[in-house]
């Protein structure tokens, strides 16, 4: 795979690399950043090739975009994907749960219309850019009347003024992703951790949903939050600890995949890329490191005898896709 190739996300004008970086670790995610290691992640991963950048306003309630905008200004011929349904409020001791950072605001759920916009035009104020090429829609599962009736319009709309290239919605599952390409109005999606060497439910219902309509698909999170990184020391599935027989099942892969002299990481990363609905997956980098193990894993020649041998081993169904 060449992860630097530029595809285009459905007819949409708007393209991507085939490794994207998801800058939500450069807010602070569990950990303290900075302002500088923040930058040489992005610079790192921009000289390897990669032009793909996803971001939201939740990512350190508003670190990440700063953090992205000031990485990205005065650079040119990349796509950025940002997210709406949490609006930021001043709140000058905030730095919680997962975010490690405080940035003098705090997310409030808010999938209105009139919302929507608003949150559009405050990114961009973080960000200091006078676009951003891609508009998801942001974990909606508890507000999915809303966002289909009010938010939904505002994407559109914004859409049809040129404001953004394209339509979408992130979300951590896919059933209700499936609901929303049905409407015909969304150009794509962002799938986190169902679609991944762990959790393939993504197959069932979104991504031949996708594939008939033309619907680009990216898919984050296919390390499952760790333990497809690294199954002998991080046994975190999906930010909770990993049942036995995920952890179990995880370790079988690593030791396929050692047989073969291949990092796990490249197999996990690789994988989704195999079905014609994916376009793209995007890799959270927090470090110059981090991004040049992401474009190495990418990069990474994974022999067929692989694949068979994980279908073989029954750590993989028989018919799924995969690379090559």
């Amino acid at each position: 795979m060449d992860p630097f190739e530029t595809v285009p996300l459905g007819g949409t004008g708007v393209t991507v690399t085939r490794l994207g970086m998801g800058l939500a670790p450069i807010g602070g995610l569990f950990t303290p950043v900075g302002d500088r290691a923040a930058r040489d992640a992005v610079d790192t991963a921009w000289r390897l090739g990669v032009r793909f950048f996803d971001t939201a306003p939740l990512y350190g309630a508003g670190l990440s975009e700063r953090r992205a905008g000031a990485a990205l200004r005065g650079r040119s011929a990349f796509t950025l994907a940002t997210k709406v349904g949490r609006r930021l409020v001043p709140d000058h001791h905030a730095a919680e749960g997962m975010w490690s950072e405080p940035s003098g605001a705090s997310p409030v759920w808010d999938f209105s219309n009139a919302g929507v916009r608003r949150q559009h035009r405050e990114s961009l104020d973080r960000l200091g850019l006078d676009r951003v090429d891609i508009l998801h829609l942001h974990d909606p599962d508890e507000h999915f009347a809303q966002a289909l009736t009010d938010a939904l319009p505002a994407l559109v709309a914004l859409r049809r003024e040129g404001a953004i290239g394209a339509v979408s919605a992130g979300m951590n599952q896919s059933a209700m992703l499936t609901e929303f390409a049905r409407t015909g109005r969304f150009d794509c999606f962002l799938l986190a951790g169902r679609y991944t060497l762990l959790d393939q439910s993504g197959l069932r219902d979104l991504l031949p949903e996708c594939e008939r309509r033309g619907i680009a698909v990216i898919c984050g999170g296919v390390f499952n939050s760790g333990i497809l990184a690294d199954p002998g020391r991080n046994t975190t599935f999906d930010y909770g600890p990993a049942r036995p027989d995920i952890v179990a099942k995880a370790r079988a892969m690593a030791e396929v995949c050692a047989r073969h002299d291949v990092p796990l990481r490249a197999v996990a990363l690789q994988f989704p890329l195999a079905h014609p609905a994916v376009v793209s997956v995007v890799i959270g980098m927090r470090s110059a490191a981090e991004a040049a193990d992401a474009a190495a894993m990418a990069a990474v020649e994974i022999p067929g005898g692989l694949w068979r041998d994980l279908i073989k081993s029954g750590l993989l169904d028989a018919g799924i896709p995969v690379p090559g």
